[in-house]
Protein backbone atom coordinates (compact mmCIF):
# COMPACT_ATOMS: atom_id res chain seq x y z
CA UNK A 1 0.00 0.00 0.00
CA UNK A 2 1.73 3.44 -0.99
CA UNK A 3 1.34 7.20 0.58
CA UNK A 4 -1.49 7.98 -1.43
CA UNK A 5 -3.73 4.75 -0.41
CA UNK A 6 -2.76 5.33 3.01
CA UNK A 7 -3.52 9.71 2.49
CA UNK A 8 -6.98 8.12 1.07
CA UNK A 9 -7.79 6.01 3.81
CA UNK A 10 -7.33 8.75 6.33
CA UNK A 11 -9.21 10.82 4.13
CA UNK A 12 -11.77 8.67 4.06
CA UNK A 13 -11.75 7.34 7.95
CA UNK A 14 -11.54 11.25 9.72
CA UNK A 15 -14.96 12.09 7.81
CA UNK A 16 -17.37 10.62 10.72
CA UNK A 17 -14.79 12.77 12.76
CA UNK A 18 -14.84 15.54 10.77
CA UNK A 19 -19.14 15.52 10.77
CA UNK A 20 -18.94 15.42 14.58
CA UNK A 21 -16.13 18.00 14.96
CA UNK A 22 -18.61 20.22 12.62
CA UNK A 23 -21.38 19.17 15.69
CA UNK A 24 -18.91 20.46 18.07
CA UNK A 25 -18.53 23.35 15.93
CA UNK A 26 -21.97 24.67 15.99
CA UNK A 27 -22.76 23.49 19.49
CA UNK A 28 -19.85 25.73 20.92
CA UNK A 29 -21.02 29.01 21.77
CA UNK A 30 -17.43 30.58 21.38
CA UNK A 31 -14.82 28.14 19.51
CA UNK A 32 -11.22 29.25 19.66
CA UNK A 33 -8.39 27.64 18.42
CA UNK A 34 -7.54 25.68 21.83
CA UNK A 35 -10.82 23.97 21.40
CA UNK A 36 -10.74 23.29 17.69
CA UNK A 37 -7.56 22.22 19.34
CA UNK A 38 -8.94 19.82 22.15
CA UNK A 39 -11.11 18.27 18.91
CA UNK A 40 -8.48 17.63 16.97
CA UNK A 41 -6.29 15.90 19.42
CA UNK A 42 -8.75 13.52 20.82
CA UNK A 43 -10.13 12.20 17.33
CA UNK A 44 -6.42 12.40 15.80
CA UNK A 45 -5.10 10.07 19.00
CA UNK A 46 -8.31 7.70 18.31
CA UNK A 47 -7.86 7.34 15.10
CA UNK A 48 -4.35 6.48 15.22
CA UNK A 49 -4.77 4.27 18.19
CA UNK A 50 -7.74 2.05 16.82
CA UNK A 51 -5.84 0.92 14.02
CA UNK A 52 -2.89 -0.32 16.01
CA UNK A 53 -4.77 -1.83 18.10
CA UNK A 54 -6.84 -3.73 15.07
CA UNK A 55 -3.51 -4.48 13.40
CA UNK A 56 -2.26 -5.76 16.52
CA UNK A 57 -5.63 -8.34 16.51
CA UNK A 58 -5.49 -8.95 12.99
CA UNK A 59 -1.38 -10.14 12.93
CA UNK A 60 -2.11 -13.05 15.64
CA UNK A 61 -4.40 -14.35 12.64
CA UNK A 62 -2.91 -13.86 9.72
CA UNK A 63 -1.22 -17.16 8.66
CA UNK A 64 -4.58 -18.81 9.33
CA UNK A 65 -6.52 -16.41 6.68
CA UNK A 66 -3.89 -15.39 4.49
CA UNK A 67 -5.35 -17.27 1.64
CA UNK A 68 -8.80 -15.41 1.61
CA UNK A 69 -7.33 -12.26 3.32
CA UNK A 70 -8.00 -9.64 0.01
CA UNK A 71 -11.55 -10.95 0.65
CA UNK A 72 -11.62 -9.89 4.15
CA UNK A 73 -10.16 -6.47 3.42
CA UNK A 74 -12.35 -5.76 0.37
CA UNK A 75 -15.60 -7.00 2.31
CA UNK A 76 -14.47 -5.03 5.31
CA UNK A 77 -13.75 -1.62 3.89
CA UNK A 78 -16.76 -2.25 1.77
CA UNK A 79 -18.92 -2.49 4.80
CA UNK A 80 -17.59 0.68 6.24
CA UNK A 81 -17.70 2.12 3.16
CA UNK A 82 -21.86 1.50 2.55
CA UNK A 83 -22.28 2.17 6.53
CA UNK A 84 -20.82 5.77 6.05
CA UNK A 85 -23.03 6.34 2.71
CA UNK A 86 -26.17 5.25 5.00
CA UNK A 87 -25.15 7.73 7.31
CA UNK A 88 -24.42 10.47 5.15
CA UNK A 89 -28.36 9.74 3.40
CA UNK A 90 -30.36 10.31 6.61
CA UNK A 91 -32.23 13.01 7.46
CA UNK A 92 -32.03 12.90 11.27
CA UNK A 93 -28.96 13.91 12.22
CA UNK A 94 -27.39 14.39 15.80
CA UNK A 95 -26.10 17.94 14.77
CA UNK A 96 -28.79 19.81 13.14
CA UNK A 97 -29.13 22.96 15.61
CA UNK A 98 -32.80 21.73 16.48
CA UNK A 99 -31.26 18.44 17.96
CA UNK A 100 -27.82 19.66 19.91
CA UNK A 101 -28.16 18.91 23.08
CA UNK A 102 -26.69 21.30 25.81
CA UNK A 103 -24.49 18.90 27.01
CA UNK A 104 -23.11 18.50 23.18
CA UNK A 105 -21.13 21.75 23.68
CA UNK A 106 -18.80 20.18 26.11
CA UNK A 107 -15.14 19.27 25.94
CA UNK A 108 -15.11 17.27 29.27
CA UNK A 109 -13.25 14.11 29.30
CA UNK A 110 -16.35 11.79 29.31
CA UNK A 111 -17.72 13.27 26.10
CA UNK A 112 -15.03 13.43 24.14
CA UNK A 113 -13.95 10.44 25.03
CA UNK A 114 -17.30 8.84 24.57
CA UNK A 115 -17.15 10.86 20.26
CA UNK A 116 -13.91 9.95 19.85
CA UNK A 117 -14.38 6.31 20.24
CA UNK A 118 -17.35 6.38 18.56
CA UNK A 119 -15.70 7.50 15.82
CA UNK A 120 -12.71 5.84 15.57
CA UNK A 121 -14.09 2.17 15.39
CA UNK A 122 -13.82 1.92 11.54
CA UNK A 123 -10.50 2.36 12.26
CA UNK A 124 -10.25 -0.63 14.20
CA UNK A 125 -11.85 -2.65 11.75
CA UNK A 126 -9.12 -1.38 8.95
CA UNK A 127 -6.13 -1.86 11.17
CA UNK A 128 -7.24 -5.02 10.73
CA UNK A 129 -6.68 -5.11 6.88
CA UNK A 130 -3.35 -3.76 7.52
CA UNK A 131 -2.30 -6.80 8.98
CA UNK A 132 -3.42 -9.10 6.47
CA UNK A 133 -1.98 -6.53 3.84
CA UNK A 134 1.45 -6.53 6.06
CA UNK A 135 0.85 -2.45 6.06
CA UNK A 136 3.69 -0.70 8.04
CA UNK A 137 1.56 0.24 10.87
CA UNK A 138 3.66 3.12 12.31
CA UNK A 139 3.64 5.40 9.10
CA UNK A 140 0.35 4.40 8.21
CA UNK A 141 -0.99 5.63 11.42
CA UNK A 142 0.96 8.75 11.85
CA UNK A 143 -0.81 9.62 8.29
CA UNK A 144 -4.28 8.15 9.60
CA UNK A 145 -3.77 10.48 13.07
CA UNK A 146 -2.24 13.66 11.97
CA UNK A 147 -4.52 13.88 9.11
CA UNK A 148 -7.83 13.60 11.56
CA UNK A 149 -6.49 16.16 13.52
CA UNK A 150 -6.17 18.82 10.91
CA UNK A 151 -9.53 17.66 9.04
CA UNK A 152 -10.98 17.70 12.76
CA UNK A 153 -9.86 20.94 13.69
CA UNK A 154 -10.86 22.21 10.59
CA UNK A 155 -14.51 20.72 10.81
CA UNK A 156 -15.10 22.41 14.23
CA UNK A 157 -14.32 25.99 12.17
CA UNK A 158 -16.53 25.00 9.35
CA UNK A 159 -19.09 24.04 11.75
CA UNK A 160 -18.95 27.01 13.58
CA UNK A 161 -19.42 29.09 10.26
CA UNK A 162 -21.40 26.88 8.06
CA UNK A 163 -23.74 24.76 10.18
CA UNK A 164 -24.60 21.29 9.01
CA UNK A 165 -24.22 21.97 5.60
CA UNK A 166 -21.36 19.61 4.76
CA UNK A 167 -21.61 16.98 7.24
CA UNK A 168 -23.54 14.24 5.24
CA UNK A 169 -21.22 15.53 2.28
CA UNK A 170 -18.06 14.61 4.15
CA UNK A 171 -19.89 11.31 4.74
CA UNK A 172 -20.74 10.51 1.45
CA UNK A 173 -17.15 10.90 0.13
CA UNK A 174 -15.22 9.06 3.25
CA UNK A 175 -17.46 6.26 2.13
CA UNK A 176 -17.09 6.23 -1.33
CA UNK A 177 -13.21 6.13 -0.88
CA UNK A 178 -13.34 3.33 1.81
CA UNK A 179 -15.36 1.36 -0.77
CA UNK A 180 -12.89 2.29 -3.78
CA UNK A 181 -9.80 1.73 -2.01
CA UNK A 182 -11.63 -1.83 -1.15
CA UNK A 183 -11.94 -2.82 -4.93
CA UNK A 184 -8.48 -1.69 -5.27
CA UNK A 185 -7.86 -4.41 -2.70
CA UNK A 186 -9.52 -7.33 -4.06
CA UNK A 187 -8.37 -6.48 -8.01
CA UNK A 188 -4.80 -5.89 -7.01
CA UNK A 189 -4.83 -9.23 -5.41
CA UNK A 190 -7.05 -11.02 -7.95
CA UNK A 191 -4.86 -9.83 -10.49
CA UNK A 192 -7.00 -7.64 -12.15
CA UNK A 193 -5.18 -4.47 -11.49
CA UNK A 194 -1.45 -4.29 -11.32
CA UNK A 195 -0.26 -0.94 -9.33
Amino acid sequence: MDIFELFLIAVGLSMDAFAVAICKGMSLRRSGFLDALTVGLYFGFFQAAMPLAGFLLGSNFREMIEKFDHWIAFGLLLLIGINMLRESFEHARCCSPEKVKPNASSLGFGVMLMLALATSIDALTVGITFAFLQVQILPAIAIIGIITLFISISGVYIGRRFGNRFQAKAELVGGILLILIGVKVLLEHLGILAF
